[in-house]
């Protein structure tokens, strides 16, 4: 049930976008472009950016869906649990850990971020553009948190599964 007072029937993201349309065209082209292939970062490391960012805010029907997703990359998805608990010893790419640490603090504690934070980034061999794309994907994927847990919109879990993945194919699902 939404905390739209004028429509607690809304669900989900996509309804309430229909509904205020305005508000949606510009998030919704977005959303489109984490899909595309304008990043240099590859799907599966920004799937695991969107995925690690809902985990640290919380909204669990996300999570699950981007989980569904992340698996269907064939990916293990415990590294959720590793990387919540210690980065360091996450089993994935050494190179990737700095990235993620900025994801991180970027999400938790935005107001904190300087250039030593974004520095073993780029010591880690990641460019500029591969930065600002993980800051893009990080900050789409926070605002959106943002609406849906804000409005209170109800989810269908069941829906999670399904909506990672199309005919059989991992998709970047906003």
């Amino acid at each position: 049930m939404s905390h739209l007072p004028s429509s607690p029937k809304l669900v989900n993201l996509a309804d309430m976008l229909a509904k205020y349309p305005r508000r949606g065209i510009l998030l919704y082209k977005l959303l489109q472009d984490i899909k595309g292939n304008g990043f240099s970062l590859s799907s599966e490391i920004r799937e695991l950016i969107v995925t690690y960012t809902l985990d640290l805010n919380g909204c669990g029907f996300c999570l699950n869906t981007h989980k569904a997703v992340f698996a269907a990359f064939d990916l293990d998805g415990n590294v959720f649990g590793q990387l919540k608990t210690d980065i360091d010893s996450a089993n994935i790419g050494e190179n990737l850990k700095p990235l993620l640490r900025f994801v991180q603090k970027l999400t938790l504690t935005p107001d904190q971020i300087t250039l030593a934070d974004a520095q073993p980034v780029f010591n880690a061999g990641w460019d500029e553009q591969a930065f600002l794309d993980s800051i893009f994907i990080c900050a789409l994927v926070n605002c959106v948190n943002r609406v849906v847990i804000g409005a209170g919109l109800g989810v269908d879990y069941s829906l999670a599964y399904k909506r990672g993945i199309h005919d059989g194919q991992p998709i970047l699902t906003p």
